[in-house]
């Protein structure tokens, strides 16, 4: 990245997920997912189809051949190789192993992760989904079948990626289903079933003996108090607490402190909702599991700045890119406001590179556990425009942003912060989760009417950066 850091060993790779690139929704043996019943349509192309990577993955995989990455982050569809949540599919199996296989033959590193935001509906019928602990048994059983499947070819392994999104949006925000509002305490209870599984699964990987390594996912935004008013530092706090620290004490210490738990229960109480039991025989767990933690991924895209509320919950939620239309109101939080001196994307993520390092430095200065990090996603929503087959694709906007917070993340290795690795989002166009086909994130940009790629501008830059370890200047 810079002259004097040593980046022998720095993975660069790209990231994307099964549900938002595969398409074969129906192909293959394949079940539904939780994803597919919701079955959002958005566009030019539906999620049945998505990017087309089931049929599309060689050509993907040589792409990052051509741009010189060496590892590839990408997930296993679980309703793929168990359609029902109990039983193997072995089409499902041949699929990821042609992808892992290419992987290799190309000096890439295959990195899947176990759970992207999908499992399979039938375990939703049959048990009702997180908060269900029979659930969280079948996900390890899946989990324990991975690594023994695939043992001697996955050195690295992730167990679930953004759990603090999932939940947030599935019982807060009302974006994911089941779609819930408002649900403080199912919120937290299914951060806490998520925190259990992740340990457990870790907790089997090494006492199988697996000599690989492994880790979890994290979106991290960082968070800032919109001024210094005690009322708005604590509605930072809540915030915090809500979408970060609770995961992070968890997963990387172990041990939920009594700060934490105190800022859990105002938010449950604000709201007339029962607290959460926290089991001390699940903390064990716990603790046993960050002790023994590879790694830890950090997505950042954005962060937020609160201010002191006391009003209702009001989410407003900006899927459609009309810039200044994202509201976000929380009863026994804050609200979330936009300071008019710092730039933002059409869909309201605020752009605050300095956030990336923040963060960074709280996960090495708070979680001592932690000796390993990797930037598992980073990168820019932005309008791409096709002008034709004989142009490159400008999207200078995001060659400037992955620019801004790489020099983030190489001034956090300079202070000594263990990051090892940079993974872009996203390979190529993709569908967005509650946005639909517009809002575009890749190095690759996607015909949707035709599947044809097309590198874009930040494809070259990013070429440039993974020959040269340095970060290039913007031309």
């Amino acid at each position: 990245m810079k002259k004097g850091i040593n980046m022998n060993k720095f993975l660069w790779g790209a990231s994307t997920s099964g549900f938002q690139v595969e398409g074969g929704y129906n192909l293959g043996g394949k079940g539904l997912s939780t994803t597919d019943v919701r079955h959002v349509k958005e566009g030019i192309a539906d999620t049945k189809v998505a990017s087309d990577h089931y049929h599309h993955f060689k050509e993907d995989i040589l792409l990052m051949k051509e741009l010189g990455l060496k590892a590839y982050r990408f997930s296993f569809c679980w309703a793929r190789i168990m359609p029902d949540g109990h039983h193997v599919n072995q089409e499902g199996l041949e699929f990821y192993d042609q992808i892992i296989q290419l992987c290799l033959e190309n000096d890439i590193e295959p990195i899947p992760t176990l759970y992207h935001f999908e499992m399979p509906q039938a375990l939703v019928d049959e048990f009702g989904g997180w908060k269900s602990r029979k659930c969280i048994d079948a996900f390890v059983e899946y989990a324990k079948f991975c690594f023994k499947e695939y043992a001697g070819e996955v050195r690295y392994w992730i167990t679930i990626n953004e759990p603090t999104s999932m939940a947030g949006q599935q019982y807060v925000g009302g974006t994911f289903p089941p779609a819930y509002k408002d649900q403080f305490d199912k919120c937290f209870k299914a951060e806490y079933n998520q925190n259990l599984v992740h340990a457990r699964i870790v907790n089997a990987y090494k006492e199988a003996g697996y000599t690989g390594q492994i880790g979890i996912v994290h979106a991290l935004q960082t968070v800032y108090p919109a001024t210094d008013s005690k009322g708005d530092k604590h509605a930072a706090e809540l915030k915090d607490v809500l979408e970060n620290k609770f995961y992070l004490d968890g997963t990387l210490a172990g041990k939920y402190s009594k700060h934490t738990l105190a800022l859990v229960k105002e938010i449950i109480d604000a709201n007339g909702q029962q607290m959460i039991d926290i089991k001390p025989e699940d903390e064990k767990v716990l603790l046993k599991a960050a002790k023994q933690l590879d790694f830890v991924g950090v997505n950042y895209y954005f962060s937020k700045f609160m201010k002191e509320y006391h009003g209702d919950t009001e989410i407003i939620h900006n899927g459609t890119g009309e810039k200044g239309t994202d509201v976000n109101r929380m009863k026994g939080v804050g609200e979330e406001i936009h300071p008019k001196d710092l730039p933002a994307t059409d869909w309201d993520w605020i752009i605050y590179p300095q956030g990336m390092y923040d963060q960074l430095k709280r996960v090495y200065d708070d979680y001592p556990l932690v000796h390993s990090i990797y930037i598992t996603e980073n990168g820019m929503g932005y309008k791409d425009k096709f002008e034709g087959e004989d142009k490159i694709i400008d999207d200078t906007p995001r060659i400037d942003y992955l620019k801004q917070h790489m020099e983030e993340v190489a001034k956090a290795i300079e202070a000594g912060i263990p990051v090892h690795g940079y993974f872009v989002w996203s390979l190529q166009d993709m569908f967005s989760w509650t946005n639909g086909y517009s809002k575009r994130y890749g190095l690759f940009y996607v015909d949707f009417k035709t599947q044809k790629r097309y590198a874009k501008k930040s494809a070259y830059w990013y070429k440039k950066l993974a020959e040269t370890q340095e970060i290039p200047s913007i031309d």
